[in-house]
């Protein structure tokens, strides 16, 4: 069975007609998979971004920010889901496993990519103004879909 698996194979590959399927065969997966690495993340945001029970301020990043700062940027966001996180255990809000889902998805993203050096004129977290939980995701969501283009 597998040697007449093999020729059938080699034969496609040896005529026009058959190089030219095994070349779109060979690309449309990597079409499939080149959406962006955070849809996951945009699909929980829009869960959370209604929820009365968060009530914090957060250190927000500006949406128009240097694009080689995107990355720590990214890092900053994520950062301060940990604090909605910890404020959603303490209050036993309804939004918790979304909140859980952000941070698990958005450091499965980081752990694909290299850490890069980040620029001396990237702020750190504490660096940006702290605003409502509200303005938060607002931000978060705008930084993401600007990632994603």
């Amino acid at each position: 069975m597998y040697l007449l698996l093999n020729s059938h194979f080699f034969f496609l590959l040896k005529n026009k007609t058959g190089l030219t399927i095994f070349f779109l065969c060979a690309y449309i997966p990597k079409t499939e998979a080149d959406h962006c690495k955070w849809t996951e993340v945009l699909k929980d945001l829009e869960q959370i971004k209604t929820s009365e029970d968060i009530d914090v301020s957060l250190y927000t990043a500006n949406t128009d920010e240097d694009k080689e700062c995107q990355e720590p940027i990214m890092r900053c966001f994520f950062l301060e889901m940990n604090v909605i996180l910890h404020e959603c255990n303490i209050k036993n809000c309804s939004k918790t496993q979304d909140v859980y889902n952000i941070l698990k998805n958005g450091n499965a993203s980081f752990k694909n990519e290299l850490s890069s050096t980040t620029s001396k004129k990237c702020k750190e977290c504490e660096e940006y103004e702290e605003k409502s939980f509200t303005e938060f995701i607002q931000n978060f969501v705008k930084v993401i879909q600007k990632e994603c283009k």
